[in-house]
């Protein structure tokens, strides 16, 4: 194979910016559509086994898929790779595997809590009765309660495989993050490039309190653990390089779509993927950044605009930009709180008022204490200070200003966020009220907590 000229692509990506930003600015969004508030999911599921609680294996969940696909009458269709049944696509969205079979379900942007939460339920009921079948049980927590990262094999999919190669040589807990955990995304549009950037930045200093307000997965090997999110602490030891809060630069004030591009220049590539024989194939790189990889290629391959697409996929902050702005970082609920996460979100971000007044909260805080707050609270919870400031008190206020915006939106929404202010009036995360009757009302019966966190 010949090796094709970079110096093209190479110039005019690096000289302007404009092709490493043009995916950001095609997401830029009319006022039309930004006045639907929309909101996009990605809700992940933990499935066990019935009779141990053990992760169910990867061949019983594509025993469930084809169930689910035959016996259900809404049209599918297979997403596959080497002939292995690795996720659906229908009307309403597309339901794919991560790492460790934890199954995801990802909704086209919607502009009501409520048509989201109609989804979601009939999912959830739909999956449950075929589940049962296959003899699996669907968990609402952030972590597989009994079998860790070494008895859980990876589903057959070329990108995993060279992120479970690559990610253990930079970190110490990246296995747990991708086989053990699911955790539940939003995404929200953006009107212009300054109107991502205010969001963006929004959103990551944010980020760590309403991690801390999802706690979700105290539960961990089989017993209760030191952590009250043990998802959120194995994202803390997954890749310095490509996760936490992207720049202390976006907590001093500019940032743009070109400075995120160039950060994103200066990770560490995995794999980039080629059509080959007609088949798509995804080949591993090694030691190269993406702006390594522009200048002198790497092997017979030369740097594309969809090998920059796919490079962005594989930067996993707390929250990231693709056509949208993603946050991504709550443990997965019961279903009573399930739409809390986009509820929350949606009152913040599309309420100039409502941004300023959470903003006047943080006011004191620096770029140091954000991530400081970010590594403590996976144990902590929101059991901490920062400042002086009761971390509880911080959320407390913040799901009040965001049960209000909601309120003035008139379309009845708040109601999604009772639940959660529920635990926030009372300075209680999920996980706190799971280590409360694991201890005392389960007398520390597992069997009590899988009846507990079940999706039905």
């Amino acid at each position: 194979m010949l090796k094709q000229s970079s110096v093209n692509f190479e110039e005019n990506l690096l000289a302007d910016g404009t092709r490493l930003t043009e995916i950001f600015f095609s997401g830029c969004k009319t006022s039309d559509v930004i006045a639907q508030k929309r909101v996009g999911v990605e809700f992940e599921k933990l499935p066990v086994c019935k009779n141990d609680f053990k992760a169910a294996p990867y061949y019983q969940i594509a025993k469930f898929l084809n169930s689910l696909k035959t016996k259900h009458p809404r049209r599918f269709d297979d997403i596959c790779e080497n002939n292995a049944l690795l996720g659906l696509v229908s009307d309403d969205g597309v339901i794919t595997l991560e790492p460790g079979s934890q199954t995801e379900l990802s909704l086209k942007p919607l502009d009501s809590i409520d048509k989201i939460s109609a989804i979601i339920k009939n999912y959830n009921k739909v999956t449950a009765r075929l589940a049962q079948e296959q003899g699996i049980l669907w968990l609402g927590c952030g972590i597989q309660p009994v079998s860790t990262y070494r008895n859980i094999n990876i589903i057959p999919k070329k990108r995993y495989e060279y992120m479970t190669k690559y990610l253990p040589s930079v970190a110490r807990k990246p296995l747990v993050m991708m086989r053990e955990t699911a955790g539940i995304q939003a995404s929200f549009d953006y009107a212009s490039e300054e109107d991502a950037m205010k969001k963006f930045a929004f959103a990551l200093k944010l980020s760590p309190f309403i991690s801390a307000a999802f706690a979700n997965s105290p539960i961990r090997n089989g017993r209760l653990t030191k952590f009250k999110s043990n998802r959120a602490a194995s994202w803390l030891e997954t890749d310095n390089d490509r996760c936490g809060l992207v720049s202390s630069k976006i907590f001093c004030g500019e940032f743009s779509f070109e400075q995120y591009s160039q950060i994103l220049l200066d990770v560490p590539m995995i794999f980039i993927e080629r059509v080959i024989n007609g088949t798509k194939k995804a080949i591993k790189v090694e030691n190269l950044t993406f702006r390594q990889f522009i200048k002198n290629g790497y092997e017979d391959f030369c740097a594309t605009k969809e090998d920059w697409e796919t490079h962005i996929s594989l930067y996993f902050p707390d929250v990231r930009f693709k056509t949208y702005i993603e946050i991504r970082n709550h443990d997965n609920q019961r279903e009573d709180l399930i739409c809390c996460v986009p509820a929350l979100w949606k009152g913040l971000l599309y309420n100039a008022d409502a941004m300023s007044a959470v903003l006047d909260i943080l006011k004191p805080l620096t770029y140091f204490d954000f991530e400081y707050v970010r590594r403590k609270t996976p144990k902590c919870g929101l059991d901490m200070k920062i400042r002086h400031m009761a971390i509880k008190d911080i959320v407390r206020e913040i799901t009040d200003i965001s049960y209000q915006s909601l309120k003035s939106f008139a379309q009845g929404e708040e109601k999604y966020l009772e639940p959660l202010k529920e635990y926030t009036d009372n300075g209680l995360t999920p996980a706190d009220l799971v280590i409360q009757k694991y201890n005392r009302d389960w007398n520390c019966n597992l069997l009590k907590f899988v009846e507990y966190t079940a999706l039905k």
